[in-house]
């Protein structure tokens, strides 16, 4: 059996014996003290070689990591897909089906606001579509690279403005016209509804999709010179709230029998105060900016659009810019839009009307600016 001398066992003792022993080996020991100077040469130099080999290693690998690094940066970096933009085409109801035909066809970036001069929305209804189809074979570009094309020429970017309909059967015959032309830019409005509503609709639609220096709303039975309404925009303005288009007042209507009635006659007395016409007007960006955060139910609604959009203007002290080419009856060398002011007698058919317009010189052909304003410039 081992030896055991508790009183005299070091510390040491349980480190240095082995776990088991012969009798014969069981002589005192001296215990072991760890000395500053190995024993041997060769058990000297074990230590050494060890660190040696170990600073080898370690050199190795920071040579090899080295020598990856550098190929790496040599090496030129994959392609990467482009960043996934926040689409700008669409917001709730709110839809630019030229964006989102484009987006989805080709390499078109839809993020942000797309930036123009102008937007021009054309105003249309459901069952309007020989009207459209008659603007689209005259002044109205006839398909997304006619709008494109457009747009890159003057900055203006032109869409039929429409709500929808519960209708089935008439949404379903909407989009097949939206489909073959995608010139369309719905917005969050039930077709039918009050035009000052829709109106209201429409700045908000069209400033969510465009950022734009005018918002111009346009009937769908004027001739337009997009040419002309591109020069008149384009000009330097003393003022940031600008209000443009042909400006009237007249008496308000209070009969209920007569057209044009006003329910709200009261509260305007006997003469409207001057506003633009409904057919052409173009507002610029700070102030359909200010529309777009309203409320809808902030803003005093009239029964009549140009009415509402005029008395919208005096409470927001914008400058009243009046410009008789907006509302030409016939073709002149400067008009830029021409429609007919008085309203139809019953014989009247504006299809007709543009299009005999367009076949004539001076209404699409004729330059831009006169000879003389030419010169001058």
């Amino acid at each position: 059996m081992p030896l055991h001398h508790p009183k005299h066992r070091h510390h040491h003792d349980e480190d240095v014996l082995p776990y088991h022993r012969s009798d014969d080996e069981a002589k005192p020991r001296r215990p072991y003290a760890p000395s500053s100077f190995p024993s041997s040469p060769a058990s000297a130099a074990s230590p050494h070689r060890l660190l040696i080999l170990f600073a080898v290693v370690c050199l190795l690998l920071a040579v090899v990591s080295l020598s990856f690094a550098v190929s790496v940066s040599r090496r030129p970096a994959p392609l990467q897909p482009p960043p996934v933009a926040s689409v700008a085409f669409r917001c709730g109801r709110v839809e630019d089906s030229l964006r989102s035909f484009l987006a989805s066809s080709r390499n078109y970036s839809a993020g942000d606001r797309e930036k123009v001069l102008a937007v021009v929305g054309v105003h249309t209804e459901l069952g309007s579509a020989d009207l459209r189809a008659a603007l689209r074979a005259t002044w109205f570009p006839p398909n997304p690279e006619g709008i494109v094309s457009l747009e890159h020429r003057f900055g203006l970017s032109f869409r039929f403005v429409i709500g929808r309909t519960k209708d089935k059967e008439k949404m379903a015959d909407l989009q097949k016209e939206v489909d073959l032309y995608h010139d369309f830019l719905f917005i969050d409005a039930e077709e039918g509804m009050k035009p000052p509503q829709k109106m209201l609709a429409y700045f908000k639609a069209a400033y969510e999709m465009f950022d734009a220096e005018f918002y111009v709303k346009a009937d769908d039975t004027i001739y337009l010179r997009p040419d002309r309404l591109a020069a008149l925009l384009a000009k330097d303005r003393p003022h940031v709230r600008s209000y443009v288009g042909c400006m009237k007042k007249g008496p308000v209507v209070s009969d209920p029998n007569m057209k044009w009635y006003e329910s709200s006659c009261g509260l305007l007395g006997n003469e409207y105060f001057t506003h633009a016409s409904g057919a052409l007007y173009a507002l610029s960006s700070e102030v359909v900016g200010t529309l777009a955060t309203a409320k809808n139910d902030s803003l005093r609604m009239f029964d009549h659009e140009d009415v509402t959009i005029g008395s919208w203007m005096l409470a927001m002290n914008v400058n009243h810019e009046d410009n008789r080419a907006m509302c030409d009856s016939t073709c002149t060398p400067t008009s830029i839009a021409v429609w007919d002011s008085k309203p139809c007698s019953g014989s009247c058919n504006p299809i007709e009307k543009i299009q005999g317009l367009h076949n004539t010189t001076l209404c699409s052909k004729s330059p831009t600016l006169p000879p003389d304003v030419e010169e001058e410039e």
